[in-house]
């Protein structure tokens, strides 16, 4: 088997996530038309590559996240296989509250998992994922595509995928700053009424009857939250203004994405209102000074693609080629 695998390469892409989508907390989620590349071969002695602006910092020694997520495949499969050669680009920028790190766990099992010919199944990579994100929102959603709701119980996860509506476009504004999800969850309150309690678990209900019956007329409504957005409002300056007024200039329902600081607005690509949104919240951020970047996106429906390569075939050519980097 070794011989065989000395010869194996992969390359998986993987699709960025949004979480929570407002009152979902830690609990929906949705693959983003965003994505990061990983290749993944056995070699005589680990080697990192990494390709893009997006992944400047990252550790090029066998502390890199997705050397460490390999090996736990490795370890559940039975094999061992210490020394790997792991290839990334990443269009997904860090710490912007677009699963970043999840998109790598996820690649990184994916990718590890492929190279042994898929001795994991999808719910096995799924709680490992999950045990390592310690949330399933982001992970469940670049792992499966479409929207996600999941539970997690400290040691499984559980999920139904729910397919958003096909005319549902995704404007971000992505501020030009770093959120670290540690220093966002350091500001929430470490306990909640009964009231608010009640209030996200209606919203979050309602939310996801939306998407499942195609309620778009719904979603601004069911968006709403009160456990993590009121409270995180004080690190984005802008959000709170755009979370209460984005509806007036088209959005469906606006949110934080993740942990922040990217803002998230759900658009109906039929209603014409795309150009009006974009402008509303690039004015917003600019008047409180925030540099912000913003970008069109569809949900991605497929979560992880594989395809199997030659040694030969080059990376750094196929990002070139196919990228555009």
């Amino acid at each position: 088997m070794m011989s065989s695998l000395q010869q194996k390469a992969v390359r998986v892409r993987i699709p960025a996530s949004t979480a929570n989508l407002g009152p979902g907390f830690d609990t929906l989620g949705m693959a983003l038309s965003l994505y990061a590349w990983i290749e993944m071969k056995i070699a005589n002695r680990t080697a990192i590559h990494l390709y893009g602006e997006e992944l400047h910092g990252i550790p090029l020694d066998k502390s890199n996240l997705i050397y460490e997520v390999a090996q736990a495949v490795f370890v559940e499969a039975g094999v061992e296989i210490p020394e790997i050669e792991i290839s990334m680009y990443s269009e997904i920028p860090l710490t912007r509250g677009l699963g970043s790190s999840a998109s790598a766990i996820v690649g990184g099992l994916v990718a590890a998992n492929a190279l042994l010919d898929h001795p994991l199944p999808l719910s096995k990579l799924f709680d490992m994922a999950t045990q390592i994100e310690q949330h399933p929102d982001n992970v469940g959603a670049s792992l499966f595509g479409g929207m996600i709701t999941a539970t997690w119980d400290g040691e499984h996860a559980d999920y139904i995928k729910i397919t958003p509506p096909a005319d549902l476009d995704i404007l971000v504004a992505i501020p030009q700053f770093q959120l670290s999800t540690k220093a966002a969850r350091e500001v929430l309150p470490q306990s909640l009424s009964m009231q608010d309690v009640v209030f996200n678990v209606s919203h979050v209900s309602l939310l996801t009857a939306a998407f499942c019956t195609g309620r778009l007329d719904m979603i601004a409504t069911a968006m709403k939250d009160r456990i993590h957005q009121p409270y995180r409002g004080a690190l984005i300056p802008g959000m709170t203004q755009i979370l209460e007024e984005a509806h007036r200039h088209g959005a469906l329902g606006v949110a934080l994405s993740g942990a922040g600081p990217t803002l998230l607005a759900l658009v109906n690509r039929q209603a014409g209102t795309g150009a009006e949104l974009e402008q509303f919240l690039g004015d917003v951020l600019m008047d409180h000074e925030i540099d912000a970047r913003t970008l069109w996106l569809k949900p991605d429906l497929t979560g992880p693609q594989v395809i199997e390569v030659s040694a030969q075939d080059s990376f750094a050519d196929f990002i070139k080629g196919e990228v555009a980097v």
